[in-house]
């Protein structure tokens, strides 16, 4: 599959089939992660593949209520296992290296046929203990993982003109 084939299909999955996902394909999920680029090639970072059923039941309410979550085969969590490292720009480095990461494993989802959506919307702090992470960890963000019971329309985007300025911000 071509990356902007990828990038287009790609749509956020509310809806899950409970088909489990092949060994092989989650493998290769979590290698796209592996292998993501990070700052100074630090890789400090954790990935939580939650596939029980009871402690995804746990998580629902650490999850906002948002059963989509917790009814897909696979939840992975991302997490920063180092936060000091502040970039010369001043952004953290943790959340710019997981939010690729996350890309990666999502982009690799896509191409397998599995879906995703990225979730921001949680209370870290009872992720953390139903996942018995530690305190100095942070959780970045999760994502559910299985195959689709749904396929949305593709929703509106802003014409390039709109969003991108040559030499200068105008």
């Amino acid at each position: 599959m071509k990356v902007l084939t990828a990038l287009n299909e790609r749509r956020s999955i509310r809806s899950y089939l409970n088909t489990p996902i092949e060994d092989e394909k989650l493998s290769r999920i979590l290698e796209a992660a592996r292998i993501s680029p990070s700052a100074k090639n630090r890789q400090e970072w954790k990935f939580i593949v939650v596939r029980n059923k009871k402690i995804k039941q746990r998580l629902l309410p650490a999850v906002n209520g948002r059963n989509f979550i917790v009814d897909a085969p696979v939840i992975i969590v991302a997490c920063a296992t180092e936060q000091s490292f502040v970039m010369p720009c001043g952004q953290p480095a943790y959340t710019v290296d997981l939010s690729i990461a996350m890309s990666y494993m999502i982009l690799q989802a896509q191409e397998l046929g599995l879906g995703t959506c990225w979730i921001g919307g949680f209370f870290e702090d009872q992720v953390k203990d139903i996942l018995e992470i530690p305190e100095n960890v942070r959780v970045v963000a999760i994502t559910p993982l299985g195959y689709p019971a749904e396929n949305p329309n593709p929703r509106p985007r802003k014409a390039l003109d709109e969003i991108v300025c040559y030499d200068k911000y105008k």
